[in-house]
């Protein structure tokens, strides 16, 4: 896989359940946190999408789960992102423990861009891709 961005962060106590480990939901969170960040990073405002009359919707997650994070764990969540078809995009996405590298979770997240309801061709992914010499 190919990732083209990440970001760090750190576990905090009410994230985890009664085992100890971070609850499985929570990791949704994280990865949704990190496709924001890259966004950001690109010059895109989710914000703006929003105002412009642009949501980005998430039709599909797929996460398998390898190890746990626990409490104060440091960890790197890597992000690509690549076409599917003509209106499906896919975040292909890894959490990676900071201290060991051990691979702790690897997803696909996939999504569509809406306007009125109505999907559409995610076709200003290819400007911000083409600009940073990434392929799309």
């Amino acid at each position: 896989m190919s990732y083209v961005f990440e970001t760090e962060m750190m576990v905090r106590d009410y994230e985890c359940d009664l085992q100890g480990i971070v609850n499985n939901a929570v990791y949704q969170n994280y990865l949704e946190h990190a496709r924001h960040e890259f966004l950001q990073a690109t010059g895109i405002d989710f914000a703006q999408f929003c105002a412009d009359g642009i949501d980005a919707v998430v039709t599909r997650i797929e996460m398998d789960y390898k190890l746990p994070l626990r409490p104060r764990d440091i960890f790197i969540v890597k992000l690509g992102m690549r076409k599917q078809g003509r209106l499906r995009f896919v975040f292909d996405q890894a959490i990676v423990r900071k201290a060991d590298g051990k691979r702790v979770l690897e997803a696909q997240v996939f999504a569509v861009l809406t306007r009125d309801g109505r999907p559409i061709a995610p076709t200003l992914f290819d400007e911000v891709f083409v600009s940073k010499g990434w392929k799309f």
